[in-house]
């Protein structure tokens, strides 16, 4: 598959989001790090399973630079393995419904690391849960016929992934900031739920 056809597809399966700026440079390098994979017909959903083994080993080894490093391979996974199921065109519905589900699941274990780590567990239940019910909020959308993303919050998963990082790299040098950064995760997660939940409202209404 061509690049310009990749686009066009990847476009497509994102509710016509156009591919430009940040966008178009991190799924052009997605691009070209899956074709071998999708060249030697390794399955996207394999790729989806591997994000969540990640996650898990970054839950179990939170205190280790193990768990930063298992940190980074689930998130390179789950950006990674939509671009393979493209160029094997084998995107699916239950690709997407599993695809889901292991986000959800990788973000528990995120979460049970930064437990892990210290934060207070309140704090990190609270940002779970309005980060599991801003997705499910998108998602509700698309099945009603929203499909495209007009709303990109300060704290997508990207984000959230990012925060856990800087929890974890804290833990290895004499600035300690797991409580902040938990902190700072549940205020970010709160004003994005806000966001995705009155995009709906006006769309949907």
């Amino acid at each position: 598959m061509e690049r310009k056809e990749f686009f066009a597809a990847w476009s497509g399966l994102h509710g016509d989001t156009p591919v430009s700026g940040i966008v178009r440079g991190w799924i052009s390098i997605s691009y070209y790090l899956m074709k071998p994979l999708a060249l030697l017909k390794v399955s996207p959903n394999a790729l989806t399973l591997a994000g969540v083994v990640a996650s898990f080993i970054t839950w179990r080894n939170s205190h280790s630079w193990m768990g930063i490093t298992f940190l980074v391979l689930s998130l390179l996974c789950d950006g990674l393995d939509g671009t393979l199921a493209i160029l094997r065109k084998s995107a699916s519905r239950w690709g997407a419904v599993l695809d889901s589900f292991a986000d959800r699941l990788a973000e528990l274990f995120w979460a049970l690391a930064f437990y892990e780590l210290g934060a207070p567990l309140l704090v990190i239940a609270f940002a779970w849960l309005a980060a599991g019910t801003q997705e499910y909020v998108r998602a509700r959308m698309g099945g009603l016929g929203a499909t495209k993303i007009e709303v990109i919050t300060i704290a997508e998963r990207p984000v959230r992934a990012s925060i856990l990082f800087i929890a974890l790299v804290s833990t290895h040098t004499s600035f300690d900031l797991v409580n902040r950064a938990a902190w700072m995760w549940l205020i970010m997660q709160l004003i994005s739920f806000v966001l995705v939940f009155n995009d709906g409202y006006r769309r949907l209404k």
